[in-house]
């Protein structure tokens, strides 16, 4: 790791934050950032670097470090079993920290846009991954999913109006008691953390990999079974047929368990850290978080919310 300097942005221009980080992460590596494509700006800044043969992945949790480093290690110990994943980048001594930012270097994946990935392929995906070993690094226990909501509430004070806030940290107590009382079905062991159709990429020799792994952890399996329920009800990114093959590829169907509802009421909670930590700085963000709050206070459970636009 090495700490590095950028020039002075306004406080509201995250992107250009993100793209001054770059400019100094390319400098250092000596490679051309000219040609830098933003893949995403959210939870992370993504920009390929395709000349390169690099992405550049910068937190904006601030906090990052440890999740950060796990997926680096965890990543590389599972491309070399022959896993379908991500594949750190060979950078010595990353992930990096510039000007207080956590990032990540990875190897440039040629993808194809054609032929979606499926359900089925994400529950082919979760079953391989359920049955690998214990990884030979340190992992934090997934014990508490609302540690990055609560730190972003504090960091964040300016984010939403102080009644709504109050509410918040009520319905985070209320569902902390749930999931501290939870029965899980399945042993825990070594998940993903944020498993769902989005994060699967396909490749333009047809292989499915599983990318984003910033949450992995040992924890319940249950909550990467939940994801794509998830995902279906709040964002319409599965269909029923997926959900079918995603169980039956799996060789468990979640919604056989009766906690799924309640999983899935907590992943609402914990997916608004990102927006808050941003709200200030992105009108989509401040846009959103409100909107999902809302639909949240008013139990409005058919809502669907919208992600981030691509940048």
């Amino acid at each position: 790791m090495t700490e590095g300097k950028v020039d002075a942005v306004s406080h509201n221009d995250i992107y250009g934050e993100m793209r001054a980080i770059l400019a100094a992460v390319g400098k250092r590596l000596r490679v051309p950032v000219d040609d830098a494509k933003l893949l995403r700006l959210h939870s992370n800044a993504s920009f390929a670097l395709a000349s390169a043969g690099l992405v550049v992945r910068i937190a904006t949790n601030p906090d990052a470090l440890q999740r950060v480093t796990a997926s680096i290690d965890v990543t590389r110990w599972l491309a070399a079993r022959g896993f379908p994943c991500v594949v750190p980048a060979d950078v010595e001594g990353q992930p990096l920290i510039v000007a207080g930012h956590v990032v990540s270097l990875w190897q440039f994946l040629p993808l194809t846009a054609g032929h979606p990935p499926t359900g089925a392929e994400l529950g082919n995906l979760l079953h391989e991954l359920h049955a690998q070993p214990d990884p030979p690094h340190p992992l934090g226990r997934f014990s508490d999913p609302f540690t990055s909501v609560a730190s972003a509430l504090d960091e964040a004070p300016g984010a939403m109006p102080g009644t709504t806030r109050s509410w918040l940290k009520g319905r985070i107590t209320w569902l902390r008691d749930r999931w501290s009382a939870m029965d899980f079905a399945r042993s825990p062991g070594l998940i993903h953390g944020d498993a769902h159709i989005s994060n699967l990429m396909r490749t333009t020799s047809g292989e499915v990999v599983l990318g984003d792994w910033d949450h992995v952890a040992v924890g319940p399996r249950e909550w990467d079974l939940m994801q794509i329920h998830f995902m279906r009800r709040r964002f319409g990114r599965a269909t029923e047929d997926d959900l079918d093959a995603f169980g039956s590829s799996y060789g468990w169907d979640i919604r056989d368990w009766p906690g799924l509802d309640t999983l899935i009421a907590i992943r609402e909670i914990t997916g608004l850290s990102p927006y808050i930590r941003t709200a200030e700085t992105k009108p989509f963000s401040r846009q959103q978080l409100a909107y999902r709050l809302k639909t949240l206070q008013t139990q409005d459970g058919a809502a669907r919310w919208e992600s981030p636009p691509e940048e």
